[in-house]
């Protein structure tokens, strides 16, 4: 389709530097700066953010660094809305016109629907936000329209023969969720081929998780080139499918940025032999994977407890790999209780559930913030 970016490395704006690590919000907008310097100095072009991105100060970073600086011809940019920041029809222009002010952007490029699932969908359906969408497009106020989505590929394909007037989708694939029960990388993407809508990828390192992967699956990857990072090959993977027209990566610094920019900007898709090494890698991780977190964060702004559930999860999964729970202390009991001082405990959960609503991935969120409990605090 015409509107596909002529490089398929997308900037999102969801994990940007922070000056504070505990506090999201605090972005290092100088950094960002360099950045997007950066990026568009390459010839790349797309940018993603959404009202609740680094704690909610995401789209107001854009009109800092980007916006600002730039002609508005010179980028794309995409965002989202949520169905939690909304209650009425009047809402969602209420969220609209702010994205507009807080980025300065004028219009957007890409508007989504932001993480359709089968609980979230009856809202987005109960306020007409499908056609409220084709009204923003027919305005003028947006360029093209579709949806993020965590859900079934059957689900998927209901809401495609329902809503064909969407222009692409925005699926979480990665060599790790691939054939997930849980994520159905492969089927979603199928699905969306299926019905000729080009497919936006989140999520293709998984959080970091295909960026620092073991030693004995970091050794496959070296033995087809040393050279380049372990975060290229999950990046390249999904860049590789015929029907991607953009991959997001969440970048965090310029050392992140500049490496993306080394293998995208002359883009070499994978060999059937590199594809299967990544799958031997993520046989390999699957065998030693607690949490399947990716660490977005969805989970943490209304926890009543400011439990900082991604956080715990990530030091819970470096302990049991290699059977550490067996092994008694590990640095990470420190930085538990480093976390602990600011942030509440795992074991002041209440249980209220809301932090499982959000999660993209479906984790049991209460159920193995219990376990990370018995092992930190015991």
């Amino acid at each position: 389709m015409d509107f596909m970016p002529q490089k398929k490395l997308g900037f999102g704006l969801m994990r940007l530097p922070q000056i504070n690590p505990n506090d999201a919000a605090s972005v290092d907008v100088e950094q960002v700066k360099k950045m997007v310097d950066a990026f568009l100095d390459k010839g790349f072009t797309y940018f993603d953010t959404a009202w609740m991105y680094n704690g909610f100060a995401s789209e107001s970073v854009v009109k800092e660094a980007l916006t600002s600086r730039y002609p508005r011809e010179s980028f794309t940019l995409a965002t989202k809305l949520h169905n939690e920041f909304f209650n009425s029809l009047e809402g969602r222009d209420e969220v609209f016109n702010a994205q507009l002010d807080k980025t300065g952007a004028e219009y957007f490029d890409y508007y989504l629907l932001h993480g359709i699932e089968e609980s979230s969908l009856p809202h987005y359906e109960k306020f007409d936000c499908f056609d409220w969408l084709l009204q923003k497009k027919e305005a003028g106020l947006v360029k093209h329209v579709g949806f993020s989505f965590h859900d079934s590929a059957e689900l998927l394909d209901k809401i495609l023969t329902k809503h064909p007037q969407m222009e692409f989708v925005q699926l979480q694939i990665n060599y790790l969720d691939w054939e997930s029960e849980w994520i159905q990388s492969r089927a979603c993407y199928e699905v969306a081929t299926k019905h000729n809508k080009p497919v936006i990828v989140m999520e293709p390192i998984k959080g970091g998780t295909l960026a620092n992967v073991p030693a004995d699956a970091e050794k496959v990857l070296e033995g087809l080139d040393s050279n380049l990072s372990e975060a290229s090959w999950a990046i390249r993977f999904v860049a590789s499918l015929p029907n991607v027209m953009c991959v997001l990566s969440g970048m965090s610094d310029l050392e992140q940025m500049q490496d993306n920019l080394s293998y995208m900007e002359n883009f070499v898709p994978l060999t059937d032999a590199e594809k299967d090494a990544c799958f031997e890698v993520a046989a390999i991780i699957n065998k030693q994977i607690a949490v399947a977190c990716t660490g977005c964060h969805y989970c943490t702004d209304g926890c009543p407890m400011r439990i900082c559930i991604p956080e715990y999860f990530s030091l819970y999964n470096e302990d049991m790999r290699d059977d550490l729970e067996h092994k008694g202390w590990t640095i990470n009991f420190t930085n538990y209780d480093k976390l602990a001082e600011e942030f509440g405990k795992a074991s002041e959960c209440i249980g209220c559930g809301q932090c499982e609503e959000m999660c993209p991935q479906h984790l049991p969120i209460t159920r193995l913030i219990e376990e990370v409990a018995a092992h930190f605090e015991r």
